[in-house]
């Protein structure tokens, strides 16, 4: 198949927010029934394109797609024709196979002080930015540039913008029926992840409320309030490092003093009595 095909097949993917996993051949020794430069793309639903020679190679091939789109993990598949597989061809084959992932979406809900250094900082690291205000005086392109901007209510803007496992919610509004809104909002969908800043005890009384008003029904794990890494940042520009590290380890799994207080008692208590 033309490589032009294969890339088509790929922008597709990432254009319409799938996921999707690439296998090329890099290395190949003796008899093989492709060359380098061969590729296979795996859609999230099973479909391929392209090819990497058939058989029980490209079984092979599909098996380790489907591992690395599972698990985001980019693997060298190395078979001996023969030996590893009983094709005739007595050739080797070198696979590399990598995930496709789309940029993961950072979804801004206010435009204030916080808000404008944390977009620029979370765009160098890869996240698409949507900014959500109604404030056109602070939500507009020479504030945000390169961001998605929504001239809109943010809990309304939710409620009309499913979301998903791609994407992070971090609730920066003006005000705290806002805020509080917002949580609601963002409690009803499936964002990998809801930040929301504020101090404890706002984070408190704001996280009991939407549990008092959703009966119980909040994902605590998900919630990350107060927000960012525990870092002492005190102007906005290092709220923003906080808040971005804490996005960054989150999304490679790695351990971090978490300013997190959501597993404090009251917290717990509270979702007990909203679920007795």
């Amino acid at each position: 198949m033309p490589v032009r095909e294969i890339l088509q097949a790929q922008l597709e993917l990432l254009g319409t927010g799938q996921r999707g996993a690439l296998a090329t051949v890099v290395r190949v020794s003796g008899s093989t029934p492709q060359q380098p430069g061969a590729r296979l793309l795996l859609r999230e639903d099973g479909s391929t394109v392209g090819t990497v020679g058939g058989g029980a190679i490209e079984k092979a091939v599909v098996e380790a797609l489907e591992r690395a789109l599972s698990s985001g993990t980019p693997e060298l598949l190395v078979r001996d024709l023969t030996q590893d597989l009983g094709m005739c061809c007595g050739g080797r084959m070198e696979v590399f196979v990598e995930p496709l992932l789309p940029s993961p979406r950072l979804w801004l809900l206010g435009a204030g002080h916080v808000a404008k250094p944390t977009a620029a900082l979370a765009r160098t690291v890869g996240f698409d930015v949507f900014v959500v205000d109604e404030r056109e005086e602070l939500n507009n392109v020479e504030r945000f540039p390169q961001c998605q901007l929504l001239l809109d209510d943010p809990s309304d803007a939710l409620r009309r913008h499913p979301l998903d496992a791609r994407d992070w919610v971090l609730i920066v509004t003006h005000d705290h029926q806002l805020d509080e809104r917002a949580l609601e909002s963002a409690a009803g969908n499936q964002a990998r992840y809801i930040g929301l800043v504020g101090s404890r005890r706002k984070v408190f009384r704001l996280v009991e409320r939407v549990l008092a008003k959703r009966q119980g029904d909040l994902p605590v794990e998900r919630v990350f309030a107060p927000v960012g890494l525990d870092i002492g940042a005190v102007t906005p520009e290092e709220i923003a490092v906080s808040i971005v590290a804490e996005l960054v380890a989150l999304r490679r799994g790695r351990p971090a003093p978490h300013l997190r207080a959501l597993s404090d008692e009251r917290v717990q208590r509270a979702l007990a009595r909203e679920l007795a």
